[in-house]
């Protein structure tokens, strides 16, 4: 099986503009992504609508592609990119350009994913432990992910806490249950990709702004790997300043 790895990275960001360049004790967000990335895919490309972003890119002797700036998702913009660069791969990664911190496990327990011949998109899920609170449980930001015990697949994702956990208190369900968070990377073949980017919004999408729900609403089985390795996703300068406490 031949992987590309994607990471799409925006200059616009409400919360933090020009996030990919955020300077992390030397070296730019992105490039410290793009190092992680490295580690197990040995194809990878920047896909960006920002030259600044693609000069940086190229600074520190990586590959970026430029794109358009209406794409409406990462997804999407992971398809043009990989249109442009794709090298004949059968399986587009999509990582975020915001997780400096993303381990090669994670990307191996995707990789995985596609061991099983019909898998047609993959993600991943870490399950919530005793480190664990209700309220980090409850994080409308952190979407919660429920699959199916015999082939992995998706059943469904949402901001909410699923299962709701009847007749046991709130502060008991993690517990009581299993409870698992999604983490947003995906894996496409590619023929799945140019699929699934045709496709309109679907009502489930528009409800938990979940782009995923479009997929699963259309028919599309979404397999689901396991990874207990911890990422750090970057939002804010408030968590950039939090993330740089963790590099040596």
């Amino acid at each position: 099986m031949n992987f590309i790895g994607i990471i799409p990275a925006r200059y616009a960001s409400t919360r933090f503009p020009g996030k990919p360049l955020a300077d992390m004790k030397g070296k730019p967000m992105i490039q410290r992504v793009y190092e992680q990335v490295q580690k197990s895919l040995d194809k990878i490309c920047v896909a960006t609508d920002d030259q600044r972003i693609a000069d940086a890119v190229a600074a520190f002797g990586g590959q970026a592609i430029m794109t358009s700036d209406k794409h409406r998702s990462g997804t999407d913009r992971c398809y043009e990119a990989y249109r442009k660069c794709g090298y004949g791969a059968d399986v587009i990664i999509n990582i975020q350009g915001d997780e400096p911190f993303i381990q090669p496990e994670q990307i191996e327990a995707i990789k995985a994913c596609f061991d099983t011949k019909d898998t047609q998109i993959a993600t991943l899920a870490k399950p919530y432990g005793p480190e664990n609170t209700f309220d980090e449980l409850f994080d409308p930001n952190n979407p919660k992910i429920i699959f199916s015990e015999k082939t992995h697949e998706a059943i469904y994702f949402s901001r909410s806490i699923i299962p709701y956990k009847r007749g046991v208190h709130h502060t008991e369900w993690l517990q009581s249950h299993q409870y698992y968070r999604h983490i947003g990377m995906y894996a496409y073949r590619a023929d799945i990709l140019a699929e699934i980017t045709a496709l309109p919004q679907s009502p489930l999408e528009l409800a938990e702004s979940l782009e995923q729900l479009r997929w699963i609403e259309n028919g599309y089985k979404i397999k689901v790997g396991i990874s207990t390795a911890e990422s750090i996703g970057i939002d804010t300068p408030d968590d950039l300043e939090k993330a740089l406490k963790l590099i040596d």
